[in-house]
């Protein structure tokens, strides 16, 4: 049996399928200086991150730097796994340029990201995507 929710459209009787999961992308540019090269304060942001939405980690944090041979691309990449899915960001140095990536198998208050992005790192523009998955998951196949 498929699960669908009714569209928010002038057809009061189409429904548009559930999605598996919700897939949010922030860019923010122009942040703080230090904030792309430090490890613990994204280590830090992760933790927070998880715990304001009220997800569960499967594990602590992973924050890498990149190798010093890629200028370039001098940055932070890091890691939660979570029970609901997963949290990556990714820094580059160069730019003061930051990527997070949110995927949870269920809805979640995007303006708690937003919120906490903007105080730790106070970007000085913001892009943000949101893109439902799998919406065929319900589906009989």
């Amino acid at each position: 049996m498929a699960h669908h929710r009714r569209k928010p459209h002038h057809d009061k009787h189409a429904l548009e399928p559930v999605p598996f999961g919700y897939l949010l992308t922030l860019d923010l540019y122009g942040c703080r200086t230090g904030v792309c090269d430090d490890l613990s304060f994204c280590y830090d942001f992760l933790c927070s991150l998880v715990k304001n939405l009220g997800m569960t980690m499967q594990a602590p944090p992973f924050v890498f730097r990149s190798p010093p041979e890629y200028k370039d691309k001098a940055g932070l990449s890091g890691w939660v796994p979570l029970i609901e899915s997963g949290i990556q960001i990714h820094t580059l140095i160069p730019k003061n340029f930051i990527s997070v990536d949110i995927y949870c198998c269920h809805e979640f208050e995007t303006g708690k990201v937003i919120a906490l992005a903007k105080q730790l790192f106070e970007p000085k523009a913001i892009e943000m995507n949101q893109v439902p998955r799998g919406l065929k998951y319900h589906d009989r196949i």
